[in-house]
């Protein structure tokens, strides 16, 4: 039960995440979604796009403890702690 818990918040963040960087595509940027990923990652900016997806992360992390659904909130948590690495790994790879 528990387990299941922190895999919907895992999935929830990491969704919440990839509808982030999409939103700031759409909202921000004149190429299309394919387009500015590349351009991203060929700019050293894709960890950047990736910490600014994280944001949405923050809102359902609080949105789940105040849910009083504490296992998905550390889901999310540990979605978040994925991005992190994935940022390092674009920065410093």
């Amino acid at each position: 039960m528990i387990k299941k818990e922190i895999i919907i918040g895992f999935l929830t963040g990491l969704l919440a995440n990839g509808v982030g960087i999409v939103l700031y595509i759409l909202l921000f940027s004149e190429l299309s979604i394919i387009e500015t990923l590349k351009a991203a990652q060929q700019n050293n900016f894709l960890g950047s796009l990736i910490a600014l997806g994280a944001i949405l992360n923050l809102i359902i992390f609080f949105l789940f403890l105040k849910q009083n659904k504490p296992y998905r909130a550390r889901g999310v948590l540990l979605a978040t702690l994925v991005a992190a690495v994935g940022i390092a790994i674009s920065k410093f790879g």
